[in-house]
């Protein structure tokens, strides 16, 4: 197919198309006239990618995933099976990491900034400095004292 036909049928535009293509995560085969045609499997290769990036998979991993894939067929139940899985454990971490600043967006999230009223509560001392930079209540699942 075409790169505006497979633009039509997967919704993603022409310019990601060929930037997808750029790194590596379709491949398209080149007419005489040096256009880009696209073989049926692209459509599901396009849609794996897309899914990856809804979820928050970068770029590089989705290509690595992708690169375990036969080239000339779609991909299976299975195959996909097997990408998510390995997509879980990140997933995870990213759910409990925003379920984490949903419950503490009116509180210390422990920068150690001292700027809001109850960080003198639930970090006193700027004890939170000494984690180093970042919000550490958050990625490394530390509380603050209550």
């Amino acid at each position: 197919m075409t790169i505006g036909e497979l633009s039509a049928r997967s919704g993603v535009s022409a310019s990601a198309l060929r930037f997808y293509e750029r790194q590596g995560l379709i491949a398209a085969q080149r007419t005489s006239g040096n256009q880009r045609r696209y073989p049926g499997v692209t459509l599901r290769r396009v849609a794996l990618v897309q899914a990856g990036k809804a979820a928050g998979i970068p770029l590089e991993r989705i290509r690595a995933a992708l690169e375990t894939l036969p080239a000339d067929k779609p991909p299976t139940k299975r195959d996909w099976e097997r990408l998510s899985s390995s997509w879980r454990a990140e997933l995870d971490r990213r759910i409990a990491t925003l379920e984490a600043i949903r419950g503490r967006l009116t509180t210390c999230i422990g920068c150690g900034c001292l700027s809001l009223k109850t960080c003198a509560l639930l970090n006193p001392g700027d004890e939170a400095a000494a984690l180093g930079p970042g919000a550490h209540y958050l990625m490394h699942e530390r509380r603050p004292r209550n």
